[in-house]
């Protein structure tokens, strides 16, 4: 899947290293609610078991290349995905931080959210962000993801406690 610069993709066993060292950047541990390092045999296993249907395994994770640079700079999940109820969430990371705020976040959003409404023909999207991530809330907001919810006190850190942002994107 294609949209102006970027390409989603499936998972490709090639993938493991840069999967290693995104899913154990604990920098990205409070938004994916990650508490554990992974090991490579697990990502591994993760990966060759990729080819599964969403509707088997309830989630679908692809990789996001940057199509000029020929350049894999992200990933894209959905997740909680309910085939009865039409909806799914939706997570994302653009791991390289040198194609941060570049509006490939965008691209890539905007790609998966014509996929899940037209091919998977999902009534809905959401996706949960915590209070200090503002560059989320902008991006979803910017597609048009629309604030629905607040837990609060919901995500504990060093700090104390953070609320969470719960926003929908319902199909047109």
């Amino acid at each position: 899947m294609k949209y102006k610069e970027i390409r989603l993709r499936a998972l490709e066993p090639e993938d493991l290293e840069l999967l290693y060292d995104w899913e154990n950047n604990n920098s990205n541990w409070l938004i994916s609610n990650t508490f554990t390092p992974f090991s490579k045999y697990t990502l591994k296993r993760y990966l060759e078991n990729s080819h599964k249907n969403i509707y088997e395994i309830g989630q679908l994770r692809l990789m996001i290349d940057h199509i000029p640079d020929k350049m894999t700079i992200g990933t894209i999940d959905i997740f909680d995905f309910d085939p009865f109820h039409k909806r799914a969430g939706v997570g994302i990371l653009i791991a390289n931080e040198a194609y941060r705020r570049k509006g490939y976040a965008s691209m890539a959003l905007n790609c998966l959210t014509t996929y899940c409404f037209k091919t998977l023909q999902l009534h809905q999207l959401y996706c949960n962000i915590l209070a200090n991530n503002c560059e989320s809330m902008d991006l979803f907001k910017k597609i048009g993801f629309v604030q629905a919810g607040i837990k609060k006190d919901w995500i504990k850190t060093a700090d104390g406690y953070l609320d969470e942002y719960i926003f929908q994107l319902l199909s047109k």
